[in-house]
């Protein structure tokens, strides 16, 4: 199996990237969309409107893109041997925060979906910078592998 994956180890590198950057894109978009959901009148058509967007974003980008960096990004710890150094340990920790960071936006969604609003925006604005420090702690282990 692992030499099937070592041939197959540009197209899964190539792939993981272009999932994780799908996956960034939604952690991105999603908390800008809740703060101008929070800023709708709430019950408003409005609102309904940014309920119905969050929902597709989820479903459509968040979801299958974050199975998908999951998978393939397993697939290559497997095929380079990753599970035993330490940079790819602090990087599967902060991808594991991450994805909780994914499951804590979606079920903020559901909150505002039912009408709850229990944060305001200038929280969901600073909330929307934790993707990016994750990205720049991870790009660094990858590229720099500092132990």
């Amino acid at each position: 199996m692992q030499d099937v994956l070592a041939m197959t180890y540009f197209w899964l590198k190539a792939g993981h990237i272009i999932f994780v950057i799908f996956w960034m894109a939604g952690l991105f978009m999603l908390p800008r969309l809740f703060v101008y959901h929070q800023e709708a009148p709430e019950g408003s058509e409005e609102a309904a409107r940014y309920v119905e967007r969050e929902r597709r974003l989820l479903k459509i980008i968040l979801l299958p893109s974050i199975i998908v960096v999951w998978v393939l990004g397993l697939m290559l710890a497997m095929t380079t041997g990753a599970f035993s150094q330490g940079w790819f340990h602090a990087k599967l920790l902060f991808v594991i925060v991450l994805s909780g960071y994914h499951g804590w936006l979606s079920a903020y969604a559901k909150k505002l979906a039912r009408g709850e609003r229990s944060m305001d925006g200038k929280t969901l604005r600073l909330l929307n910078e934790v993707p990016g420090l994750a990205a720049v702690v991870i790009v660094i282990l990858v590229v720099i592998k500092p132990f």
